[in-house]
């Protein structure tokens, strides 16, 4: 098999396109509505060994303190993953990407959510 094709086979695959969880600017508390969003996700976890979920999290930054941004956003990421980590989802479930502020579409203020298989 050639290694691209190989890469792709072991790369995970998206399940559903995903949501985004806002958050407040400068905020990185998890609201009851965002704990609403994410039950559907928690069941299908549960339900599915073989699916994990991808936590993309991203921060407003000023153009002057990127790394400010960055702190913001893995707060953020780690709100939702120790929430899903306290409905019986285990870390190593989980990829965590704090991005900061190189968000370039959509709310700057925000985690993205996606399921993928393995």
């Amino acid at each position: 098999m050639p290694p691209a094709a190989a890469a792709r086979e072991t790369a995970p695959r998206a399940i559903d396109g995903g949501f985004s969880l806002p958050f407040p600017a400068g905020g990185s508390d998890l609201a009851d509505q965002a704990r609403g969003q994410l039950a559907p996700i928690v069941q299908r976890l549960k339900a599915d060994d073989g699916l994990r979920v991808q936590l993309m999290a991203y921060a407003a930054g000023d153009g002057s303190s990127s790394s400010q941004a960055r702190r913001v956003s893995l707060s953020r990421a780690l709100a939702v993953r120790s929430y899903l980590i306290e409905q019986g989802i285990r870390s190593t479930r989980m990829d965590v990407r704090a991005l900061g502020d190189t968000n370039r579409d959509g709310s700057a203020d925000r985690v993205d959510v996606r399921i993928v298989g393995r």
